[in-house]
Formats: structure tokens, sequence, C-alpha cells
């Protein structure tokens, strides 16, 4: 009892003394703080773009509370930079105080407009300083931002409503309102090229009856829910090149969000898609890099055309949250194609239609959570919203000299609803497979793998030896099972490989003719 009285009246002295005490006596700073940089690099943003948010660590390494008079921007209230300093925002701030051998962080962000800056090599430097304190205790800490000047494409907002612009659809005759942000291109905004990026806020579509050409180079930057949509009549021809004299990434066309910080590089599904509608012809890409997009092509109808809807050559297909190629009764010719890191299927193409794969390398291995599909994802049919079942033909689903493949057992997946009417044509030819059917759940017609007439010449589960998948890395190795093992008649048609090596003497499997890989010496 007495042991719990003593604890007790302690208990209570230690809470008497604590409310009792004065408030820490803080002098002020002697210009002796550390700093956890000399210099805050705000990564590269495009004029009137907000930046994200970066921290400054400031440490008081003395014995003393101190107490900063003034922290502030150097060019005042006139800086593009903004500050928050113990969770208060603004650009200067009054006897900032930090406890003894303890810290303090300050975030920094930017919207800089680059009207106002001086051009560095198409590209504008901005800069200011953090200052800490003033006359013979001042220090500083310098705040960089390289600006990138950008052609925008944004639909129109009423000033007094503040409702955005949504499309306009021309459906069987009928002006149809949608609830898609967005904005026809104007006629001037039908040739993209490479002397600016463009920066796409909402859908750009492009109406009845033109083409929008993306030339060589050209960078296209896409915000948040934003793609570009082709109606009816209208085509996209993507014209990426690749050439010996120069770099391929100066010469292809790459789309990408518009964050163009490090962290958000490979992030997928920073915006929407690229999506032909149904009634679109014509479509052409050459020489693409499409990343972190929702989808990064959707391409719906116009499966029997006289010519493919979309023809896809030399094109890289990254980090999609959903589907790399999504394809819905419609018909696609690819080349030199490489998929990779899809939430759903790197390429899937439902409700029938016609397909044509030849040295596609398509993979999965998606490692921002659980993955149902597998890599590729054949089916011909649909559920409408009264779950009545509508099948159409699977006219032909063809791959050729092609690896398929990710880190699950079962990468392809042949769903088919029969019925005596529907086809459902596919074969695979000289490829490269990972279908490891280990509880015999796959049987059936379509899984007899020594039915020639769908299969034919195929290597299951072997290494693809892959660079690094987990960095969309899928050239291949000395170690391939893919080596040498392509068709000579498919490599005839597709002679060089994405990267323009020759493939006709000995041709792989893929999109890649093998390298060696140089072996890593990082102790």
């Amino acid at each position: 009892m007495k042991r719990h009285l003593y604890f007790f009246i302690t208990l209570a002295f230690l809470t008497l003394w604590s409310s009792c005490r004065k408030d820490f006596e803080f002098s002020p700073s002697t210009g002796r703080l550390h700093f956890s940089k000399d210099t805050v690099y705000l990564d590269t943003v495009f004029t009137n773009i907000g930046s994200s948010t970066y921290n400054l660590k400031v440490y008081n390494h003395s014995d003393n509370d101190i107490s900063i008079p003034t922290v502030s921007l150097a060019l005042g209230d006139a800086s593009n930079y903004r500050l928050s300093v113990d969770g208060i925002a603004g650009k200067t701030f009054q006897n900032i105080e930090v406890q003894a051998n303890d810290s303090l962080f300050i975030f920094v962000e930017s919207t800089i407009d680059i009207n106002s800056l001086p051009s560095l090599d198409g590209t504008f430097l901005y800069t200011d300083q953090i200052e800490f304190d003033a006359g013979s205790n001042l220090q500083k800490v310098e705040l960089v931002t390289l600006v990138q000047d950008a052609v925008f494409i944004y639909p129109d907002r009423d000033n007094t409503t503040k409702i955005i612009e949504t499309l306009k659809l021309n459906i069987e005759g009928e002006i149809v309102e949608t609830n898609i942000e967005g904005r026809e291109l104007l006629p001037t905004e039908l040739t993209f090229t490479n002397q600016k990026p463009y920066v796409i806020y909402g859908f750009a579509a492009v109406p009845e009856n033109e083409t929008l050409t993306i030339e060589a180079g050209a960078r296209i930057h896409f915000h948040e829910n934003s793609g570009i949509i082709v109606l009816n009549e209208a085509s996209i021809n993507v014209n990426g090149a690749y050439s010996n004299d120069q770099d391929l990434l100066e010469n292809e066309v790459i789309f990408e969000g518009d964050r163009l910080e490090p962290e958000f590089s490979e992030l997928p599904g920073q915006w929407s898609a690229i999506w032909l509608f149904d009634g679109s012809k014509n479509n052409s890409i050459n020489y693409a890099t499409i990343k972190n997009a929702t989808a990064g092509i959707i391409s719906d109808g116009n499966p029997i055309g006289a010519t493919d809807k979309l023809i896809i050559t030399n094109s890289k297909i990254y980090n999609s949250s959903s589907y790399g190629i999504l394809g819905r009764n419609t018909s696609i010719l690819a080349e030199n194609i490489v998929i990779n890191n899809s939430g759903l299927s790197s390429f899937a193409g439902v409700i029938g239609g016609k397909y044509n794969f030849t040295h596609a390398t398509l993979a999965n291995y998606w490692n921002y959570g659980f993955r149902q599909f597998p890599t590729v994802l054949l089916n011909n049919y649909t559920i409408d919203e009264d779950d009545t079942i509508i099948i159409a033909d699977l006219t032909e689903a063809n791959f050729n000299n092609c690896i398929i493949y990710g880190d699950e057992n079962i990468e392809f997946i042949l769903d088919e609803v029969e019925e005596d009417q529907a086809d459902f044509n596919f074969k695979f030819t000289n490829c490269l497979v990972r279908f490891n059917d280990n509880n015999d759940e796959f049987e059936g017609e379509n899984y007899d793998f020594t039915n020639t007439n769908h299969y034919e010449n195929i290597i299951f589960n072997e290494d693809p030896n892959f660079k690094d998948s987990d960095l969309n890395q899928l050239h291949i190795g000395d170690e391939s099972a893919a080596i040498n093992e392509g068709n000579a008649s498919f490599a005839s048609q597709v002679p060089f490989d994405v990267l323009n090596v020759s493939r006709t003497a000995a041709p792989d499997l893929g999109a890649y003719q093998h390298v060696t890989f140089e072996e890593d010496t990082t102790p």
C-alpha cells in the first residue's frame, strides 16, 4: 500500500512540475543550422503544371533551443515556389523555433510560367533560394527546377458554371452528348511534331473523316483520365522511325503521363488510353512506346474490313493497369511488338475478331498486386446488360514466331462459347509459351497440343532468358530457349527485329534477336 501511495505522490509531483514549467527559452540562431541537402532539385515539370512536393530537413545540432528570426524565399512574394513550414503555407516566416538537437521539415512545391523565363536549349531553368536569417547569420539552400514548354490541348471550361466541355458523338446520324471530358482536335492540331511536347487534358478526339498524324520523335503526355479517341471514319498515323545514325529514343514516339518526376516514370494507370472507336479506320502505329496507361490501346469494331483496323509495328507497351492492347471484335496486325506488365492481360482479343501477331514478345510480370488474367486471352462472346450471351466469330487469331510468357503457370486462355455457326479459329506456330497445367484444368479440343491445325512447333515452359522483365527489358540472352527457333517464312515477312537487327539468317522467337548480356561488375 505504501509503495502504491509513493508512486501516486511521485506521479502527481511530476505532473505538477511539468505543468508549472515555464515555456522553453529560445535564443536567436547563430547561423549554424545544418541541412539535409544544400540544393533542392525539383524534377522537370511542364509550364503551369504543379510539381510534386519535395522536402528539406533543417537540423539544430546545438544544445540550445533556438529561434530562426526569418525563413523566406529570396524572391519573396514574386517567387514561383511555395513553402510549408511547421504546417503553415507561405513564402516568408518569422521566429521559427527548433528545440535543441531537433529538426524541422520544410516542404517545397512550384508552379512556373515559362513565358517569363530565359530559354536553355528548349527547356527553361528556374531558380530561387530559401534564406535562413540575415546578415552575418544568413544561410541559404538553393532551389532548382527545369521547366519544359509544351503545346497544351484541353477542353473549354464555362467560367460561370465551371462545367468542363464534354464530347458530342455522332452515332448513326444522331448527335449524342457524353460525359467524356474533352473536345475534337482543331484542323491546326491534326499534326503533332517533335518541336515541343504535347500535354493533353481530357480526351482529344480525332474528328470524323480526319487523320491525326504524329511525326517521328514526338512526345505526347496525358493528364489523369485523359487520352486520344479516334472517331468514326477517322484515323491515327503514328510515324515513329528507327535510324542507325541516331539513338532509337530520338525517333520513336512516346505516349506517357504528364508527371515527369522519377517516381512516376514506371507507374501504371496515370492516363486512360488510345481508343480506336468502332468505325475508325486505317490506323497505324510504328516505333512507339506507350506506357503507364490504364489500357495502352483499345480497338473496337471493324473485324472484317479490306484492311486491318490497326497495324502496329516495332512498338512497346508497358505498365498498363488493365490491358496492354484490348481488341473487341476488331482486326489487328502486329509485328515486332513488345508488351509487358499489365494488370489484366497484355493482349486480349475478345468478342471474336481477327488478329495476326508475328515476332511479338507478349509477357506479363505484373508486380503491383494479384493478377487474374493470363498474358493472352481470346474469346468469342460478351454478355449484355440482360445477361444475354452474344457470340461473334473469331475469324482468325494467329501467333507466329512469338514468345508468350509471364510469371503465372497459365499464360494463355482460349475462352470459347461453342455454337455451330460461330468460328473460333486460332493457331500458334513456332512459339515459346508458358502453359503449365499442373492440375489438368484445361482440356478439350482447344487445348489438344497434338492438333497441328492449332499448334505447330511449340516450346512449352522453357526459359526465355529475358534480360530483366521487372524493368521491361525483354531482350533475350544467350541461354534463351527461343534462339534459332523461328520459322524462316515468317521471319522473311519481318526481316529486322525491333532494334533493326537482321533476323533472316537464323530467326529467334519474339521481337528481339538474342544478345550477350554484359556482366554486372558492380561490387
